[in-house]
């Protein structure tokens, strides 16, 4: 049936309602307001902690304190502090270095990078891809140090088009070490830089603690590193679709230069250096 006297005028909320709350408006530059208790009206030039200040047509200046008392329309709103935009910082890439904002690829110069192989080359391009590609410096693998010979006779270097080479195991008295002297005191040796890690394969070159492993494990002389590496890891080796999936596990532990070791990010460094110079 009809209530004929509507609802109970002493239910809670009966005072609130009565008195709809205002908006709460940020006081964004040139947001013009009046003061409500005198009048004073302007456009807002700053705001100082919790204070807003107001500059009326003649350029007079005065401070209020943010909060309710503010007119808008002949409307009363409350002000408030906009949020402050957080410092602009600039991004920076897997290796580290500032990214540039555009991000467009260079035309490729005529100096390159030889790696050895597949690998080297695919954990060069996740950590320094954004600067190579800024630099416009291709990356190419050469299936071994072996066939670096090859690729010299065929296409030579020169003062315009260098070489920077990164080789595995780059140590005194290995097969590795004894080809890059041999290369360096040739008759491309004045246009190209060899440098190297002294890890028996690439993957080394990914810290163990990045893997979340302790340690890389020994592999006994005669046995194939990357099979060996596997079983003693507990993961599947017997085909090479097995290593191909475990390499593709290691280098997905990779998203910065600090899961690289220092050994590998000092020469590819240099080779970017060189090859840009």
């Amino acid at each position: 049936m009809d209530d004929r006297y509507g609802s109970d005028v002493l239910a809670p909320g009966w005072r609130e309602a009565a008195h709809k709350k205002p908006p709460t408006v940020l006081a964004t530059r040139d947001l013009v307001v009046e003061v409500a208790e005198d009048g004073f009206c302007g456009a807002v030039t700053r705001t100082d902690g919790r204070l807003v200040e107001l500059e009326d047509r003649r350029g007079k200046k005065r401070l209020f304190p943010v909060g309710p008392g503010f007119l808008i329309d002949g409307r009363p709103v409350v002000l408030a502090v906009p949020a402050k935009a957080a410092a602009s910082t600039p991004a920076r890439t897997a290796s580290g270095s500032f990214a540039v904002a555009d991000g467009r690829a260079r035309t490729a110069r005529p100096s390159r990078i030889l790696v050895e192989g597949r690998h080297d080359a695919e954990l060069v391009e996740k950590v320094w891809g954004h600067d190579l590609r800024v630099e416009g410096v291709v990356v190419e693998y050469l299936q071994g140090i072996d066939l670096l010979d090859d690729l010299l006779r065929d296409e030579p270097p020169s003062a315009e088009r260098r070489y920077g080479v990164l080789v595995d195991h780059l140590v005194p008295g290995s097969k590795e070490s004894r080809m890059a002297a041999a290369v360096e005191g040739g008759p491309h040796g004045r246009h190209l830089k060899i440098v190297g890690h002294p890890f028996v394969d690439v993957w080394q070159c990914v810290t163990p603690r990045a893997l979340g492993i302790e340690r890389w494990p020994e592999v006994p002389r005669g046995t194939d590193w990357k099979t060996g590496v596997c079983r003693a890891l507990g993961w599947p080796h017997s085909t090479p679709a097995d290593k191909a999936r475990a390499w593709q596990r290691v280098l997905a532990s990779v998203s910065t230069y600090r899961d690289i070791e220092p050994a590998l990010l000092g020469r590819v460094e240099e080779l970017i250096d060189y090859v840009t110079a």
